[in-house]
């Protein structure tokens, strides 16, 4: 197309645009001069009164509340409409996750996202047994001293909440399977939740027992031996790179532990950030639970919480369980050594079942006194004793030598350890 056409081809379009916005601005006001319904032959209206201003002082005419259709139910289309009306219906809905280890029923009241309600007094009916509350409104009912066979449990229902229609069948074992739960993590709880100065009161065991031969130094290894350390809440931050440096080759993180007062299974608050740091500069690592379980059932629960927290990480070393004492006022500080030893086999062989190392730490004391360490040697055996040379005549894998060394990097002192693995 040469100038020429093209600039007739422009004016030609400018022209076309004016005229239909001549058209359009003569339409409007011909429907404006109309819209009272009359003709010029009748009588003229008196002029409206402006309309009355809100009360707020906000200033403009009646209609320009911009959030106005939102009070309109029929405003949007009313397959949308169903759609908000589902999400705020999920919104209160509740379910029921119900599980049993042995002869037991755990019963955990959930909000739509997987979440445990507390703070309600929530009932439970068991089918031709009766109700159960629950007392603490933690979202959380145990029942327990149940025979093996088939429960149905049905959520009584609840002001504000949907419970479900129907009830949940259940299978209450016999015996209990040392398998992993795979609801456990809505039993873990931070040290946000809990007393964690009145809960957290591990006593070590071995400081009692120490002698003036107690080795604080770095120990040299050769062979198989290596040196490592073993941390907790209470060792704070760590500079993993220089604990690196000094030639630390593990470190064994505390995962957490069950509280001695409420038996609560908590987070250590500086678990992460320890597996994060160590991993980060190559350090080896395992994990341990401090334990104040009472019986097999919790030692599978403190067990799945620790394979739970440990999802993601590469984990070198065994997962063991402390075994030590809570001051004497601990809720498992009274077990007799059977019932210890069982706690310390149920969680073992549910670590192992899932495919990792397991073992057992406790002091030279606490081996003789109040384990049978007969039934628990196929487990790594961590022994805590702080002498030049152990006194212990079992066998042991890794030696817990000193609580007072100094690595730098960790500020304060640190438990320090010789592995033959």
């Amino acid at each position: 197309m040469d100038s020429k056409l093209r600039k007739l081809a422009i004016i030609g379009s400018l022209v076309m645009i004016l005229l239909v916005s001549l058209l359009v601005v003569w339409g409007n006001g011909d429907h404006n001069r109309g819209s009272g319904g009359g003709t010029q032959d009748e009588t003229p209206q008196e002029s409206p009164e402006p309309p009355k201003q809100p009360a707020t002082g906000v200033t403009g005419q009646v209609g320009d509340d911009l959030s106005a259709f939102m009070q309109d139910e029929t405003f949007f289309d009313p397959e949308i409409n169903s759609i908000l009306e589902a999400a705020r219906d999920q919104s209160d809905r509740l379910s029921l996750m119900v599980t049993s280890v042995e002869k037991d029923l755990r019963i955990q009241i959930v909000d739509n996202e997987g979440e445990p309600v507390t703070g309600e007094s929530f009932y439970v009916s068991l089918r031709d047994m009766g109700e159960y509350k629950d007392l603490d409104k933690d979202g959380v009912i145990y029942i327990g001293d149940l025979d093996a066979g088939e429960y149905y449990v049905e959520l009584l229902p609840i002001a504000g909440y949907h419970v479900p229609g129907n009830e949940t069948r259940v299978h209450v074992k016999d015996k209990v399977e040392y398998v992993a739960i795979d609801d456990i993590s809505l039993l873990i709880k931070t040290e946000a939740d809990i007393d964690a100065e009145a809960e957290d009161t591990a006593v070590a065991d071995a400081v009692s027992d120490a002698d003036k031969t107690e080795i604080r130094n770095f120990q040299a290894t050769s062979g198989n031996s290596r040196l490592g350390i073993d941390v907790s809440k209470w060792n704070k931050e760590i500079d993993w790179d220089r604990v690196k440096g000094t030639g630390i080759e593990f470190a064994i993180i505390r995962a957490g532990y069950r509280g001695s007062v409420t038996g609560s299974l908590v987070e250590d608050p500086y678990f992460v950030a320890n597996m994060k740091g160590a991993a980060a500069s190559g350090i080896s690592t395992g994990v341990y639970f401090f334990t104040q379980a009472v019986n097999e059932v919790e030692a599978v629960e403190e067990a799945s919480a620790v394979l739970k927290l440990i999802q993601g990480y590469e984990i070198s070393c065994p997962i063991f369980i402390d075994t030590e004492g809570a001051g004497g006022n601990g809720r498992a500080d009274g077990l007799d050594p059977e019932t210890r030893t069982l706690v310390c086999e149920a969680f073992c062989r549910t670590i192992e079942n899932a495919g990792y190392d397991a073992g057992v730490y406790a002091s030279r004391n606490w081996y003789n006194n109040n384990l049978y360490t007969n039934r628990l040697d196929q487990y790594c055996i961590w022994l805590a004793e702080y002498r030049s040379v152990p006194l212990y005549q079992g066998y042991y894998q890794m030696w817990q030598y000193t609580s007072k060394g100094k690595v730098d990097g960790i500020q304060g002192n640190v438990d320090m350890n010789i592995s033959y693995f």
